[in-house]
């Protein structure tokens, strides 16, 4: 899977003139260094920066046993970028102007991936996309960008099929104010309309950094919606899913609750939610009944005898990043970006989630991994593990709306 080889790369970085040109390298005898940058504070996802690093150095890891990228060690060179769009803009420029990085990674929240790429693209720097779902980012048409996760556009389809084939006949979507919030609500109303005329659909857009959500919430008790929708991250998703759950509204004997947000797999989903995320309905980019190639096999086995638990998405996310980045180097036979790049472009390299190519089309479609795998699995019992939650959609199949379960049965 990984095939090194060992070529000499020339002279060593001189500094941030060099990196303007995208082409600068370090020593022959020094590591290749890879920026990183996702949350380690507050406002941003620090849960899902946890789990990023986590993936990350695990790929790290694994590519430095088997010979690192062109013979030479991997270094992670990591900075916070806080969930802030202007965090993510400096790190990006600390990263290519002070450290020298060849590329970067590890981003995953949407508004900090628009703002990094400005800065990927002016200095001629790989950038993939470890987790930011907006279509926005994909929209740019940047050469420099890749994107093997997860979009907003295949997630609304995905959820629109999915409330069109529960027969249901009015929708409430809670949306936090991002672009990648207010991007996959719009969508998922585009889609509803399409797939399903009918469904009454409308949505509302939350602070994130808000901890009372009731003025929102309260409302829905005297006029329940057959579903209501989340598409906030942590903490913020976790506060609603307890306001919702403690008023009587979701989920509850009339109203289903489903998370767009890919909640469940967080290793600290159940101390927040509690009963309040029994019978849940969960978009899922991994469960352990998919069918994972020999790679995820690797690095899930990995997380597991390093952290003692389960991995979720973001490991398999930041692990691909990182390897797809040390793949197309190898192939490419140097670090410098335009080689780089133009190997990404026409790679076809499998994955721990599957087998990565990007495609050429404009829009939401650009270098985007168009097929990545998702199924939607349910919670039926409190502090249930994913890998006992059953499947109610398996990947590449519709829903079987037999198969839920009802709030309050």
């Amino acid at each position: 899977m990984f095939k090194f080889k060992h070529l000499g790369m020339g002279a060593a970085l001189a500094g941030a003139a060099l990196a303007l040109t995208g082409t600068a390298a370090a020593q022959d005898s020094g590591p290749v260094k890879i920026g990183a940058i996702f949350s380690q504070s507050p406002p941003g996802s620090v849960v899902q920066g946890t789990q990023v690093k986590a993936g990350l150095e695990i790929a790290r890891d694994m590519l430095n046993e088997q010979g690192g990228i062109l013979g030479r060690k991997v270094e992670l060179v990591m900075e916070d970028g806080q969930g802030l769009p202007e965090k993510g803009r400096s790190a990006a420029e600390k990263l290519i102007t002070r450290d020298g990085v060849v590329a970067i990674t590890g981003e995953h929240q949407s508004s900090n991936v628009l703002a990094e790429i400005e800065v990927a693209k002016r200095y001629n720097i790989p950038y993939v996309n470890t987790n930011g779902w907006s279509d926005a980012i994909r929209e740019k048409g940047y050469r420099q960008v890749f994107n093997p996760a997860n979009y907003n556009t295949r997630v609304s389809q995905a959820m629109a099929s999915v409330l069109a084939d529960m027969d249901v006949d009015s929708v409430v979507t809670f949306a936090e104010n991002t672009d990648y919030g207010i991007g996959q609500a719009e969508l998922l109303g585009k889609y509803l309309a399409e797939k399903a005329p009918d469904i009454d659909f409308r949505y509302e857009t939350l602070d994130r950094q808000s901890k009372d959500f009731m003025p929102a919430v309260l409302p829905l008790k005297a006029n329940p919606p057959d579903v209501v929708v989340n598409i906030l991250l942590p903490p913020a998703a976790y506060i609603l899913m307890n306001q919702l759950y403690e008023q009587g509204v979701a989920p509850s004997a009339t109203t289903w609750l489903y998370d767009g947000a890919g909640l469940a797999d967080y290793p600290d989903f159940w101390d927040n939610v509690g009963e309040a995320g029994r019978t849940l309905l969960e978009f899922g980019l991994y469960h352990p009944a998919m069918s994972m190639p020999p790679l995820g096999e690797k690095v899930s086995e990995a997380y597991t005898e390093r952290y003692g638990k389960e991995p979720n998405r973001l490991i398999f996310q930041a692990a691909d990043s990182l390897f797809l980045l040390a793949e197309a180097m190898n192939r490419a036979g140097t670090t410098d970006a335009d080689p780089v790049i133009e190997t990404l472009q026409g790679i076809e390299y499998t994955g721990t989630r599957g087998t990565i190519t990007f495609s050429d089309e404009p829009g939401y479609s650009f270098q985007q991994w168009l097929e990545v795998p998702f199924v939607t699995y349910q919670l039926t019992e409190t502090g249930q593990p994913v890998s006992e939650a059953p499947l109610v959609q398996k990947a590449g199949q519709s829903l079987d709306p037999d198969l839920l379960v009802r709030p309050g049965d």
